[in-house]
């Protein structure tokens, strides 16, 4: 059966800086547009940033833009996240999913309804 699974997340102080990886097994991903949400405690799920296909194209959330980019290896049928100059409120639950439709905006337009595959998440914690 086909799965994402998450790892990389922690704690770590405001400014500093993690990579979360994305694995997925059980299918090829390279046909999917991959992308990263996350849910902060007593909040909505919203997106993060998304990669197409091929890693030639990638959108970002505003919150992160210049912050935070997004990687895959469809080799090793893996995304990544690289978060530097963190922030408090950069602290949630990542989660990693798998979109067989959208570009990498349209990932962040339909706001992860419909997502083919999602990742169980991992917890980022920020501290000040």
């Amino acid at each position: 059966q086909a799965q994402l699974v998450e790892s990389g997340g922690g704690l770590v102080q405001a400014g500093g800086s993690l990579r979360l990886s994305c694995a997925g097994s059980g299918r090829t991903f390279s046909s999917y547009t991959m992308g990263w949400f996350r849910q902060a405690p007593g909040k909505d799920r919203e997106f993060v940033l998304a990669i197409s296909r091929s890693g030639s194209s990638t959108y970002a959330a505003d919150s992160v833009k210049g912050r935070f980019t997004i990687s895959r290896d469809n080799a090793k049928n893996t995304v990544y996240l690289q978060m530097n100059s963190l922030k408090p409120e950069d602290t949630a639950v990542y989660y990693c999913a798998a979109d067989s439709i959208s570009t990498a905006q349209g990932m962040s337009v339909r706001a992860g309804r419909g997502m083919d595959y999602w990742g169980k998440g991992t917890l980022v914690t920020v501290s000040s």
